[in-house]
């Protein structure tokens, strides 16, 4: 059986749930098995889960749980996954996922492969493969333990509706009380996270000053975008720092990437080389972020951005 943990923040899903599902699915089918999904707290309607193929949801239903706590988080997941069987346990590689990945793998006596970014193969063994060295490589790894627990890269696959909602079944699982107690939790409203954005438009230094941030705020608004900077522009204050991509920011995988006033150096590289589209705007024809662009544009980005934005709303009001 393969286990998917679908977070629910708030007690609510986003894109990144539904995601791990469809991994999970399509784990099972090359295993010859089912996807059973695990909910923890107050969940509004679990059972959509469903209809992105599990054959089961399970809650544990547990006040305690609506606030994330990693040991008590990778108690119950384990308690449950002994329960059920579960020969593979899949998460998200958010911030909750990578907390609980190596706990579980150790509580389970588990081989674990992070960030994993396609379906499992098993001919010959279970063979699974994630990006290494900054993005460079490709590397495939081999898991020989009876039990494997992975986390899935954001955006690696697209969710896929292939069945109905089913009913949630309430499950007991025991776990130690939570070390953390949780006072208040402030997150941003309205915004896509970056690691689960679809559509990113970024800039950096070039930007001259933060007042100037205003033609990059329009063209992602026009685009429904998230917006997102360099490592200079978030350290000196321009941005919050969590939109900085890079190596020692957020990996992203968006459909677009739109980087302007960007150098593009190999640790911000590392961050987004994943992108499937690459637009790159820049004044400076040694940049470079030309040689891992799709399409470059070597202008002024106070000429190009501001252009883009206008035939963006020219667009979608003849369309």
């Amino acid at each position: 059986m393969v286990l998917v943990y679908a977070e629910s923040p708030k007690g609510k899903f986003k894109k990144a749930a539904y995601e791990a599902v469809t991994y999970g699915v399509k784990t099972a089918q090359v295993m010859g098995t089912e996807c059973v999904a695990l909910t923890l707290g107050a969940v509004d309607d679990a059972g959509v889960l469903g209809t992105y193929g599990a054959a089961k949801v399970l809650n544990v239903a547990n006040d305690n749980l609506n606030n994330f706590d990693s040991q008590t988080f990778t108690a119950i997941i384990a308690g449950v996954a002994q329960q059920v069987g579960a020969k593979v346990i899949i998460m998200n590689h958010s911030s909750s996922g990578k907390s609980l990945l190596g706990r579980l793998a150790a509580r389970l006596d588990a081989g674990s492969v992070s960030g994993v970014k396609s379906v499992p193969t098993v001919d010959g063994g279970f063979k699974v493969k994630r990006n290494v060295f900054s993005g460079k490589a490709i590397a495939e790894y081999e898991i020989n333990s009876d039990v494997k627990v992975l986390s899935l890269m954001g955006n690696a696959l697209p969710p896929e509706e292939v069945g109905a909602p089913v009913a949630v079944e309430t499950i007991n699982a025991d776990g130690p009380a939570g070390r953390v107690k949780v006072k208040e939790v402030k997150v941003e409203e309205g915004i896509v996270p970056l690691p689960e954005a679809e559509l990113v438009v970024s800039a950096g230094r070039g930007m001259k000053a933060p007042e100037n941030w205003g033609i990059i705020d329009e063209l992602a608004k026009e685009l429904g975008a998230t917006t997102a900077c360099s490592r200079p522009v978030a350290d000196t204050g321009w941005r919050p720092h969590h939109e900085h991509v890079g190596q020692t920011g957020v990996a992203i995988r968006p459909n677009l990437y739109i980087a302007a006033g960007i150098s593009g150096a190999i640790q911000h590289l590392a961050g987004v080389n994943s992108s499937k589209v690459i637009v790159v705007i820049n004044k400076d024809p040694e940049a470079p972020f030309f040689k891992a662009a799709d399409y470059g544009v070597c202008a002024d980005l106070f000429d190009v951005v501001p252009a883009l934005t206008a035939a963006f709303k020219k667009y979608k009001a003849n369309n």
